[in-house]
């Protein structure tokens, strides 16, 4: 199969069924709207059980304390599941893709878990920048590159977050080309 330089940007296509109309109407699917009725259409019955399997499923390995993170945890998974989608469409450009945008996410909930950690756990929280049995010359120094390292975290997986994704896309362009 022959492909031109441009067949990239064709229209994607799964068993004759354009994906660019899923990819348009899928965020909006998404998005349940409330109702004040008792007995719900199929639409909205089907919204009500993905949300709750899906929220079963994310907290299930969290006790009890971790379920007030549901709400933020479900909004950012249907946000960026639909920014996702959108990259299906031709001639656009998935917004996961820049570093902004991870930086943007990955720093507020690193600081988040950090302040909740020191909060509710100083020993807990502090205990990580220093491993058990550390020589007493060794301490300072340690507690010095652990801090750096803990640091530096957020920037280093939401760079690696838009290297990959940056990677993919450009992979797909070279075997395309």
């Amino acid at each position: 199969m022959a492909l031109g330089f441009f067949d990239q940007f064709l229209s994607p296509t799964h068993l004759g069924i354009p994906l660019i109309l899923i990819a348009m109407v899928y965020p909006w699917i998404l998005y349940p709207s409330p109702s004040n009725r008792w007995l719900n259409n199929r639409l909205v019955t089907l919204q009500g059980q993905f949300f709750n399997r899906f929220t079963q499923q994310l907290l299930l390995p969290l006790n009890q304390g971790g379920h007030k993170w549901a709400l933020i945890l479900m909004s950012l998974m249907v946000f960026l599941l639909s920014m996702n989608m959108l990259g299906l469409l031709p001639y656009t450009f998935t917004p996961t893709t820049q570093l902004s945008l991870n930086m943007g996410f990955a720093v507020p909930f690193w600081l988040a878990t950090v302040i909740i950690g020191m909060r509710n756990q100083p020993t807990a929280a502090l205990g990580h920048l220093l491993p058990e049995g550390t020589p007493v010359l060794l301490i300072p120094v340690l507690i010095i590159i652990e801090t750096i390292s803990f640091i530096i975290r957020p920037i280093a997986l939401g760079v690696r977050l838009t290297a990959n994704l940056t990677a993919g896309h450009l992979l797909i362009q070279l075997i395309a080309t």
